[in-house]
């Protein structure tokens, strides 16, 4: 713990800073401030309590850099193996998946974009379109799924009101990276549109890590009569991306550059083309009820050639989405449904890079073809009563229903291995209660949430379907607050939870690229999570902002027995215990911006006995910016930054239970990048 108190003294510098009480001079004087994240309206419906990444987080970063502004939030947990590889944890709940990120809900504007087995994939969506992600800890969001691991709620920057732009940013960096992002945008009475186009390309930190990006992104909204309006969403992304994979302590140790022996001469890398369409059409039947409902269609090429075989998939998926909300004297009420299903095809194929003279991957024969029905169905309603001026209630219910149907196209006679797999329907109740004080307020919260097995988990090393699956199901218990004080500068929100998480699902390793999935125990999850923020004038012409967010992750095996091995009481594996995300925002009134950002990450337990653990690590990272108009229409936006200042040697990912096969040392580590410098440069044109 000694350890953290400089830290933690860095994050909390200057906060108790005070604002000096001057006349307002219209000319020279900031205007009055209002802590932005409380400014901004959310999606969450009731008291159902979340928390918001706004644009002015997103600016803190590199504009590559989605991980870091993700990690601002307490609670929550970004692993990133590479910017194609991405592990989101929400206490706790996501750490044993071995790649990517499930058991949580992600929505783009409104939309639903996790696909049939839960799986979601962030790196889809350009970072510099974002203009806000909410973020829904726990089963407590009934209107979005109620998964353990909560919602993520994504939306693309709105237009400005009345105005029509054309803004191009360009940035280039260390590891020859350079990344452009292009959009216009108009609104008017009753329209708005925005289309973007934006292309990444690096060499990476790490051999064999080039990637190659490119995108682009459509977004309208037209009111077509009084009461009713009409949106249109298309997102395209085309991307390539190398993979070096994960490497051994040794590899780490003497030069964190190393891609895996065996990935850098496969020259193992993914392609992907996804596409995601959507129309939503909102209509309003009266001042107390509005319905919006969504109709949307995904579609993913992907095609990976890695050392021990070739994969080719192809997903198609379906869907709609409808939601109705209203109002009755002293209560509120939503009520709707939201329907997926999709259609996976994959098959595998030799590898013959060992045969190919040093150049890379080569396919061979195939080695398996199968294909994968899915379809989850969601009924959602809450109900949200004022019992007094201060004290209000709500009740949530959210039914859920899966299937998958699994083909097996290649073997045929007793070696075909198609099967169906269908879970019983799921009831997740949720009860929350909030009280207003004059200052801020207090909540808890009682929920029930689920996890769905992934691809893997429902299917054994033989492609079979794997009939002991369950699912995972858990109840979260919260008590919070939030609270702001000195007219509103000083905002300080705390949370305690506990949850309780039964039929844990494990992805067990029995080859390198085999795992089988099981129910294996019970795990519980608790903890306490701090956001602190202070924004104070200076002067007259300079604002300093500092802030703190602070998670401590008390997660442990409540009863896991593995064979022989009992792990009952170990901290869970792939958390750490103690989370700080810390910084200090100075602007002053000429366009002159400085950030200042910090992340510690405590030691994590890589092997579920707790015999071997990641080492704890500070980053510090700063940027330098400045805004000014060139001409009543020109606007200029100058940014230059350093990233991992101090040159930290650290994981900014691991590989839980990792095996090493043939007497090979296991390869838990995904280096972070080294000390790097970018530049950005935006215009701004308004017509």
């Amino acid at each position: 713990m000694t350890k953290l108190l400089p830290i933690i003294a860095f994050g909390l510098m200057g906060l108790m800073t005070h604002a000096q009480d001057m006349p307002k001079d219209t000319i020279t004087q900031l205007d009055e401030i209002v802590l932005i994240q409380n400014a901004i309206p959310k999606k969450a419906t009731g008291i159902t309590t979340s928390s918001k990444i706004d644009g002015q987080t997103f600016e803190r970063f590199n504009p590559t850099d989605i991980p870091s502004a993700i990690n601002q939030i307490s609670g929550v947990y970004l692993l990133s193996g590479a910017i194609n590889t991405n592990r989101i944890t929400v206490r706790g709940i996501g750490a044993r998946t071995p790649y990517g990120t499930n058991k949580l809900h992600m929505y783009f504007n409104g939309i639903p974009v996790t696909n049939g087995t839960g799986a979601s994939t962030i790196e889809a969506f350009d970072f510099e379109n974002l203009g806000a992600i909410e973020i829904i800890k726990g089963p407590k969001g009934t209107a979005y799924g109620a998964n353990l691991g909560g919602a993520f709620l994504l939306d693309t920057k709105a237009s400005v009101e009345d105005r029509t732009q054309l803004i191009n940013s360009f940035s280039v960096g260390s590891y020859n990276m350079l990344k452009d992002n292009l959009t216009f945008s108009h609104s008017e009475d009753g329209f708005n549109l925005s289309l973007s186009y934006n292309h990444l390309e690096t060499d990476g930190y790490r051999q064999n890590s080039q990637f190659v990006r490119d995108g682009f992104l459509l977004n309208t909204q037209l009111r077509t009569g009084q009461n009713s309006s009409l949106s249109i969403l298309m997102n395209y992304i085309d991307y390539t991306a190398h993979i070096p994979s994960s490497i051994n302590q040794t590899d780490f140790d003497e030069d964190p550059t190393r891609a895996a022996s065996n990935w850098l001469a496969a020259q193992g890398y993914e392609a992907n083309k996804y596409i995601l369409t959507g129309l939503s059409h909102t209509y309003r039947f009266s001042e107390h009820l509005q319905n919006t409902t969504s109709i949307f269609y995904t579609y993913l090429d992907h095609y990976e050639p890695r050392p021990f075989d070739i994969l080719n998939e192809y997903t198609n998926g379906f869907g709609i989405r409808s939601s109705f909300a209203g109002e009755w004297e002293k209560a509120q009420f939503t009520f709707g449904g939201e329907l997926y299903k999709d259609e996976y095809q994959w098959g595998t194929f030799e590898n013959l890079y060992q045969e190919n003279d040093g150049n890379g991957s080569l396919q061979g024969d195939a080695l398996s073809d199968n294909m994968e029905f899915r379809r989850q169905f969601n009924l959602f309603g809450t109900f949200t009563y004022t019992i007094t001026e201060n004290l209000t209630t709500q009740f949530g219910l959210n039914l859920n229903k899966t299937f998958y149907d699994f083909r097996d196209l290649f073997d045929q006679g007793d070696g075909n291995a198609s099967a169906e797999r269908d879970f019983d329907a799921i009831l997740l109740p949720n009860l929350g209660i909030d009280y207003q004080l004059e200052n801020g307020k207090i909540y808890a919260n009682i929920s029930r949430g689920f996890s769905n097995p992934s691809l893997e988990e429902t299917l054994t090393p033989e492609g079979i379907i794997n009939p002991d699956i369950a699912q995972e199901t858990g109840v979260n218990y919260e008590l919070g607050s939030e609270w702001l004080f000195f007219q509103k500068r000083f905002s300080a929100n705390l949370t305690l939870y506990r949850m309780n998480v039964e039929n844990l699902l494990v992805a067990e390793r029995v080859g390198e690229d085999q795992y089988i999935g099981r129910n294996a125990g019970k795990t519980r999850h608790q903890g306490v999570e701090l956001d602190l923020q202070y924004r104070g004038k200076l002067s007259q012409t300079l604002i300093l902002t500092p802030y703190l967010s602070y998670t401590l992750n008390d997660h442990s095996f409540v009863d896991f027995v593995d064979g022989d091995n009992d792990y009952s009481g170990n901290p869970l594996t792939g958390v750490p215990k103690h989370l700080i995300s810390s910084g200090l925002d100075l602007q002053h009134t000429s366009g002159l911006q400085l950030n200042l950002t910090h992340q510690f990450v405590d030691e994590i337990p890589l092997k579920d006995a707790n015999s071997a653990y990641s080492d704890s690590f500070n980053v510090f990272n700063s940027k330098l910016g400045y805004q000014t108009s060139i001409s009543q229409h020109i606007h200029l936006g100058l940014n230059a930054g350093i990233n991992n200042v101090f040159d930290e040697n650290y994981a900014q990912s691991v590989l839980i239970n990792a095996v090493g096969f043939g007497g090979a040392e296991p390869r838990y580590f995904y280096p972070g990048n080294g000390r790097n410098y970018y530049g950005s440069m935006g215009l701004k044109y308004q017509f």
